[in-house]
């Protein structure tokens, strides 16, 4: 098991969209980012004309305080993810493709990542007991992160890694062009995000926010990311480059969906682009994950280490 998304720095991306409701669109404007909407099926609510938007600033720490609250709830649930990476050569044409398949649930505070399958074929015995003291070694220390932070009165990911807060957000870029969306049926309210090249920052996250642009999908009545999508404005670098590089014009995106009438549970999310990780990592391509199977736990079952089932107790959810 794995307690990351995996391969490379995409969770970076996704750990980032998840908590801050801010970065987005594939370098849209904003009236690019709305026309986006309606040619994928999203269309402007009858009667949205007459409704008064919401202040955005207000809505954006009302998603950090649903996103906090709402985490235990995520907790009752299990999933499984499909990721498929597309490698291209030098000349864009595709090299490789790949795929593993994840079970995705929560491990004594630990959101956890256990892969089940690569490329369609079961793990060997060896494999999943390596997986397995691997889990609890990294679950272990997410704990110690999570424990030091908490002393400092720091706010982290239940990994232990530093978040950024809505209030630090909106000091590195602004929002614009607020409107409503339906969305699935759900109205949501639609804003666009640029980063602001000249804002001070604090870390590299903070730094990588500040080179984001794009557009996030806020449910409005759960306070809720449905969706967001993002791009690299301009590449991003650490240490020059030689320890991490990622492509100008790299994209990603991100869709939720309410499972069960609780829970706001991943449907699919992408990326596009190169990154390069000091000698460790070289990607260039497209990545693919698409979520499913969502099943829910009372709250006596566990998951454990080196047990492939759930306790009795699990229900099968409508996909």
């Amino acid at each position: 098991m794995t307690v990351t998304r995996g391969r490379f720095p995409w969770r970076l991306v996704g750990m980032m969209v998840a908590l801050l409701a801010g970065t987005l669109a594939w370098g849209q404007t904003p009236e690019s980012g709305q026309a986006a909407g309606e040619a994928a099926g999203q269309s402007l609510p009858a009667g949205s004309e007459e409704r008064p938007l919401p202040d955005v600033a207000a809505l954006m720490h009302a998603v950090e305080t649903n996103q906090r609250t709402s985490e235990a709830v995520l907790k009752d649930y299990l999933y499984r993810e499909v990721v498929t990476e597309e490698k291209d050569d030098s000349h864009g044409a595709a090299k490789k493709t790949q795929s593993n398949e994840y079970d995705i649930f929560w491990l004594n505070g630990v959101q956890v990542h256990k892969l089940v399958k690569k490329d369609g074929k079961e793990l060997t015995a060896e494999e999943q007991k390596k997986q397995d003291e691997e889990i609890d070694k990294q679950v272990a220390k997410a704990k110690e992160r999570r424990s030091k932070a908490d002393a400092k009165g720091e706010e982290t990911d239940s990994h232990g890694n530093e978040e950024v807060t809505v209030s630090r957000l909106l000091t590195l870029g602004s929002f614009s062009n607020p409107r409503r969306v339906t969305m699935d049926g759900r109205d949501t309210i639609t804003v666009d995000f640029v980063g602001d090249p000249k804002a001070k920052t604090r870390n590299r996250t903070e730094e990588l926010i500040r080179d984001l642009a794009g557009t996030v999908w806020i449910d409005e009545q759960d306070r809720t990311i449905a969706r967001v999508e993002g791009r690299f404005e301009k590449a991003f670098k650490i240490g020059a480059g030689m320890l991490v590089n990622i492509k100008q014009g790299t994209t990603f995106s991100f869709e939720q969906k309410k499972v069960n009438g609780e829970a706001w549970l991943p449907v699919r999310w992408d990326g596009e682009g190169a990154v390069r990780a000091m000698l460790f990592f070289n990607f260039n391509g497209k990545v693919r994950g698409v979520d499913s199977d969502y099943r829910k736990f009372k709250a006596t079952a566990t998951i454990l280490p080196g047990i492939g089932k759930v306790e009795p107790g699990e229900e099968a959810l409508p996909q």
